[in-house]
């Protein structure tokens, strides 16, 4: 029998268990409710964008195999099989053409062909009206050595001139003032940088001396000269060039003059002095004559040498040119005593002339020998014409006209065989391509005032894209040339073989 109080107890636990047991029953509905619903609107979203893809896929798929499924254009086949063999036919004859080698396209204006980097002068040199006779590059291809001195009439001999050398690679470069000056009692008449050792400069004056500078001494740069004795040049010397003597890594200094003396020079540094090694007369009697002409010396029985270019594949064999026009190719190697008289010389002079070429009708201010064929070399002078030769005929084998003036000085590009510079009386540099069908200056350098002639030139050996240009105003620029200019082209080199290989006409 349960009491009241019993009874009580259990129907408020009771109670208590149907409330919680209703509590949680009302919970999970809630949970559940709202979880469901969101859920399943989530993945309803995420098929309905599936399926979208499905049908472009199928619709594509269709398309395909129905593109797939047409016939092919009446006629397309038999076109095909018909054309064949004339297409492969062609298609072989394009890979064996030669038509379009070296064809190249040129993306650049044809003004940028050139550009002045810098104009260098030495202020008192313009002031006294100098003019730039020689420049030469330094065998590092940073330094550019200058000569000053005159090409117009007048005593040169009393006119002091001097020497003057800028290092294009030196920060803060001044255009208007040389990194080493050095002065010359005389007018300095040639030029030429040692090709080994960057500090060693020849030079040619107008007296007939020779010298050597070294430009890393400090007080006095003179490091060896002739001076005036029975061995030197009476006469202006024209011409000097750094040549290989048999004793390897040695050099010596070949000179010419207007007196038709050439001289070898070997370096007496414990002396301080050039000692003559080797002297070559030109005399008019033994001059060999071409079969095509004639030449007639005027006045003295000397043949006064006004230009000079050694081979570079041959080291017997040097040419020069002359006032009278005569152009000869000459040997180191000569026993045949000149018909001259040694005037008290140490070394018996010899005459080195073996054949000579056609005489041009005035003097031969400039020679130089390709670098890239050992049978052809280019002159030039007053005529205003530059001259294509081979050593092997006596007429030119071409004749280009370069200027209405006088042409001073060509020189082969270093890095292409069919190019060349000359630079003319009118103050213009023409650079020429004979690769080109027009005979006409692939490109042409004008700078300064009008009137003021280009005397002297030359290329940049270790950097191909540099040109320096000497002038009558004192002053030298140097341009940079575009890659048309210095890069060859395919097959350039067997043009410049059959251009040897013509017979002149």
């Amino acid at each position: 029998m349960f009491t009241d109080e019993a009874l009580d107890s259990v129907s408020i636990k009771s109670l208590w268990r149907n409330s919680q047991q209703s509590a949680q029953d009302s919970r999970g509905c809630q949970t559940k409710a709202v979880h469901s619903a969101e859920a399943e609107v989530q993945t309803v979203s995420t098929t309905i964008s599936s399926t979208q893809t499905d049908p472009l896929y199928q619709a594509t798929e269709q398309l395909f195999q129905q593109n797939h499924e047409e016939p092919e254009p009446p006629g397309l086949k038999d076109f095909l099989q018909r054309v064949e063999d004339v297409v492969v036919r062609e298609l072989v004859r394009n890979t064996r053409s030669h038509a379009f080698d070296g064809f190249q396209v040129n993306w650049e204006d044809h003004s940028n062909l050139v550009s002045c980097l810098h104009c260098l002068q030495h202020p008192s040199a313009v002031e006294r009206g100098l003019h730039v006779t020689s420049v030469s590059w330094s065998c590092t291809g940073s330094v550019i050595a200058c000569a000053y001195g005159r090409i117009d009439d007048g005593d040169w001999s009393t006119e002091r001139s001097c020497v003057c050398t800028w290092n294009l690679d030196r920060r803060g470069l001044n255009p208007k003032q040389a990194d080493l000056v050095v002065d010359v009692p005389t007018a300095v008449t040639a030029l030429c940088c040692h090709p080994q050792q960057p500090a060693l400069i020849a030079g040619g004056l107008y007296s007939g001396e020779v010298v050597v500078w070294d430009t890393s001494r400090t007080q006095d740069s003179t490091l060896v000269q002739t001076g005036m004795s029975a061995d030197s040049h009476r006469e202006p010397v024209y011409q000097v060039a750094w040549v290989p003597l048999q004793k390897k890594g040695e050099f010596g200094v070949l000179s010419a003059s207007s007196g038709g003396r050439v001289l070898l020079w070997t370096v007496d540094s414990d002396q301080g002095r050039l000692a003559l090694s080797a002297a070559y007369a030109l005399v008019r009697q033994q001059v060999p004559h071409s079969s095509s002409s004639s030449f007639k010396a005027r006045g003295s029985n000397t043949v006064g040498v006004t230009s000079l270019a050694l081979s570079p594949w041959d080291p017997d064999t040097f040419l020069v040119g002359s006032e009278g026009g005569l152009l000869l190719r000459c040997s180191f190697s000569s026993k045949k005593p000149a018909a001259a008289p040694s005037e008290g010389q140490s070394v018996t002079p010899r005459a080195p002339a073996v054949f000579s070429f056609r005489p041009r009708s005035g003097p031969v201010h400039s020679i130089h020998c390709s670098p890239f064929h050992r049978n052809l070399f280019v002159s030039a002078g007053t005529d205003g014409l530059a001259h294509l030769h081979s050593l092997l005929q006596a007429d030119p084998l071409l004749s280009l006209r370069v200027s209405d003036s006088y042409v001073f000085q060509v020189e082969w590009s270093p890095t292409r065989p069919l190019v060349f510079a000359a630079a003319t009386g009118q103050g213009e540099v023409h650079i020429l391509d004979l690769g080109r069908r027009s005979l006409r200056p692939a490109a042409t350098i004008e700078q300064g005032a009008a009137g003021q002639a280009a005397t002297c030139l030359a290329f940049n050996r270790q950097n191909a894209h540099l040109l320096a240009v000497g002038k009558t105003d004192g002053t030298v620029s140097v341009w940079q040339l575009s890659a048309d200019l210095t890069e060859q082209s395919p097959r350039e080199s067997s043009q410049l073989e059959q251009i040897a290989n013509q017979v002149a006409e």
